[in-house]
């Protein structure tokens, strides 16, 4: 494995400045959060990274405790339009997986980014993990693996808040782990 130093220098080399790292043990797993993305997002059963096509609360519980670094990259934005979101956070997306893939040919097998937004690598998505058009690229959200990432960016230190307009600064989150 290699130093943190030299981690540290890849993730601001792809333009990712402002990151701190955590505890995997520190990430709040919440079944409330699950229940959000069943009733209440667009994405349920559209895509392939969202639930239902995700593991069980337990099992993503589980799967945060196999790791022993994890680094949480803060990215703040304003937007003009809410619908520039999605086009701006797949740029964002494609550039957090080739750092995925740097970190993981740096000699940790185990790298896994969990995205700042719901899949959009495709133009139109099966909606199943089993037809998946990019199954070596989709990641799920953070959410989508039932991360309460309100309670996990506060205790980072970072800020977070719901917005109640979008012409205010919005708080986005992607989460690295490593081992």
């Amino acid at each position: 494995m290699v130093p943190k130093q030299i981690l540290e220098d890849m993730f601001r080399s792809r333009g990712f400045a402002d990151f701190r790292w955590i505890d995997p043990a520190s990430i709040v797993v919440a079944e409330w959060v699950r229940m959000k993305c069943t009733f209440g997002c667009g994405d349920f059963g559209r895509n392939a990274t969202c639930p239902p096509n995700v593991p069980p609360v337990p099992e993503c519980e589980r799967f945060f405790r196999e790791y022993s670094e994890a680094v949480l990259f803060h990215f703040a934005k304003k937007l003009a339009k809410p619908e520039d979101r999605h086009f701006w956070a797949k740029e964002v997306g494609r550039t957090l997986l080739e750092l995925e893939r740097d970190v993981f040919v740096s000699g940790h097998p185990k790298a896994f980014m969990l995205m700042l937004d719901s899949c959009i690598l495709c133009e139109t998505c099966t909606g199943r993990r089993s037809t998946c058009n990019e199954p070596r690229l989709a990641r799920p959200t953070p959410e989508a693996m039932a991360v309460d990432v309100f309670s996990t960016v506060r205790t980072a230190g970072y800020p977070i808040q719901v917005l109640s307009d979008y012409g205010q600064e919005m708080n986005r989150y992607a989460f690295l782990l490593i081992e």
